[in-house]
């Protein structure tokens, strides 16, 4: 058996694109465009890891993703510096909702209501603002 991909749906694909891309580091390895299916696949890596890809879902006549998007859990990344990766996502306008606070996890969420978990390579030590910032939202 081998591992192939997460497949999430999306509602737009140039802010899943910022998002993912922009915010989190991610790269796109591929897309299929499927105009009889009038659906788009995306799928994204970690840069130097292929292996673990997301497929991003974009129906073109629309799609009702509700709350919590079908249930889905959530998906996980390993950075090398947490709070880098936090700062970039405010700067880029995105809601840390659970922030680093321990200098190891933090949560946010995609355009569509994701939940992504970035967990810290290692631990850092603990810092502001991020060590009095509080949760927003739900994770």
């Amino acid at each position: 058996m081998k591992y192939l991909h997460t497949m999430i749906r999306i509602s737009n694909i140039e802010k899943s694109l910022h998002f993912f891309c922009d915010g989190l580091g991610l790269k796109e390895t591929r897309r299929v465009e499927n105009e009889k299916g009038r659906f788009t696949l995306i799928f994204l890596a970690a840069p130097n890891d292929e292996k673990a890809e997301i497929e991003l879902t974009y129906n073109w006549d629309g799609d009702q993703l509700g709350e919590g998007s079908r249930n889905f859990g959530h998906l996980a990344y390993r950075v090398e510096n947490i709070y880098d990766t936090c700062q970039r996502l405010l700067k880029l306008g995105f809601v840390i909702n659970r922030p680093p606070r321990d200098g190891h996890m933090a949560f946010v969420k995609s355009p569509d209501n994701i939940s992504i978990e970035i967990l810290q390579e290692g631990n850092l030590d603990l810092k502001e603002p991020w060590l009095s910032m509080q949760n927003v939202g739900t994770w």
